[in-house]
């Protein structure tokens, strides 16, 4: 077992000897992080002297004297953390008790999102992902949970014709959970919020198929199930009193004489008719039913997360998620809730018009627009889900999660999932809900 370095943060500047604006130096006790500027800047250094301590093979390590603020600790657990192996991190020993219960409760449920999201496809399918979303969730409500499961062709008899198109071309059957937390104990108060989460467990584009590369990652395109599970368990942590629904749609996306085609039409549970322009473009298809059942339950506040759009990750890159809402009082709060919590997010276009900008010649919409430049596809994927949300609206929220994973690693991320979403949603679980 390796030895704990213990590591310093100083906010001033290195010695010159160090180097021109140093960002580590050691006096052969200690390491130190120099992070200089204004928050946001030390934060961002913070995170970056970890990744770089992690890259040069140090696993044990402990913060150590009195500059570690609880934001700046998360910081540097977020560029502490691997994607293989194991790196332990002891909190600064002045941490009020707190604190510790916040960074614990953080860590805990980032951990669980972030293995599922990494885990491999062959362990992580849709019934595996949503056994292990229950036990997420039951690990920090208890029996405030309880879980129904549709799955197979159960789903066409609950009318989530979505989930069952996608994912019925595997062996491993799609399926839909929608998870009760009610710490009221009132089976009658009513749903103040209902998260929704693409479950899509891997992604090979269907028909529509993927190029070898394009598959690699698509592992992580159940990344919004992970982030509002994990969500819903770090908003219980802090101390959730709300009753919360969690809806996960979950399918593998596959080919084989079952599998769905292109010029195919569904007619979904509110009648409204979409014809299958691109295979590919089955993560909205999900999501729709989710949607429709977040509507059913009544919660005035509705938010949906999923890596949804390439084109969303061409707009903002990948320190940052995309927000889509058609009620921007309850966007701004989102944007301002990332703020408290140093998550970037950044609201794209979405208006009513978005609805009708995938046209169909058979059906009331399509489940994708022309392939042409200047298309705003992000947008017209939201404006393709606006179309199952209930009053006009008001009150839903879109995540596409740009900052959900990262291919190969970056300067402050260990490659794999990010985790980024996590502590947003949970805050509007918290304020808002």
């Amino acid at each position: 077992m390796s030895s704990t370095l213990s590591i310093l943060l100083s906010f001033d500047t290195a010695d010159a000897k160090w180097g021109n604006n140093a960002l580590l130096t050691s006096n052969g006790d200690a390491m130190t992080i120099h992070a200089t500027g204004d928050n946001a800047n030390q934060l961002e250094l913070i995170q970056r002297g970890a990744r770089r301590l992690q890259t040069q093979g140090i696993d044990n390590v402990s913060l150590a004297g009195d500059n570690w603020s609880l934001a700046h600790q998360w910081a540097f657990a977020k560029g502490f953390s691997v994607s293989k192996g194991k790196s332990d991190l002891n909190w600064a020993q002045n941490t009020s008790p707190a604190q510790l219960t916040i960074l614990n409760a953080r860590q805990a449920s980032r951990d669980w999102a972030v293995a599922a999201i990494n885990g491999a496809p062959e362990d992580i399918y849709p019934e595996s992902l949503i056994d292990s979303a229950i036990e997420e969730v039951k690990r920090v409500g208890g029996d405030h949970v309880s879980a129904q499961i549709i799955k197979g062709d159960a789903l066409l008899d609950a009318g989530w014709v979505g989930v069952h198109t996608v994912g019925r071309a595997s062996k491993r059957v799609p399926a839909m959970l929608v998870l009760d937390y009610n710490p009221t104990g009132d089976n009658k108060s009513p749903v103040a919020a209902a998260l929704v989460g693409k479950g899509i467990t891997f992604d090979s584009g269907g028909y529509t198929i993927k190029s070898g590369p394009g598959m690699m990652t698509m592992k992580c395109d159940m990344g919004g199930a992970a982030t509002v599970t994990a969500a819903l368990s770090l908003a219980i942590s802090q101390g959730l009193d709300k009753r919360v629904q969690l809806i996960l749609c979950c399918a593998e996306n596959l080919i084989n004489g079952e599998a769905y085609k292109l010029g195919d039409i569904i007619t979904y549970k509110n009648g409204t008719t979409v014809e299958i322009l691109n295979t590919d473009a089955e993560g909205r298809l999900v999501l729709a039913d989710g949607l429709m059942a977040a509507g059913e339950s009544g919660a005035p506040l509705i938010i949906d997360a999923a890596t949804l759009t390439g084109a969303a990750l061409t707009a903002v890159g990948t320190q940052y998620n995309a927000v889509f809402s058609l009620d921007n009082d309850l966007a701004s709060r989102a944007l301002a809730h990332g703020d408290t919590v140093n998550e970037m997010n950044w609201q794209l276009p979405l208006a009513p018009f978005h609805m009708f900008e995938c046209p169909s010649h058979y059906a009331d919409t399509a489940n994708t627009g022309a392939s042409k430049m200047g298309v705003p596809g992000a947008s017209n994927a939201a404006g393709f889900l606006a179309r199952f949300v209930p009053n006009n609206g008001k009150g839903w929220i879109h995540f596409d999660l740009a900052a959900c994973f990262q291919d190969s690693g970056s300067a402050k991320w260990s490659p794999g999932a990010t985790g980024l979403g996590i502590e947003t949603i949970a805050q509007l679980l918290l304020t808002d809900a």
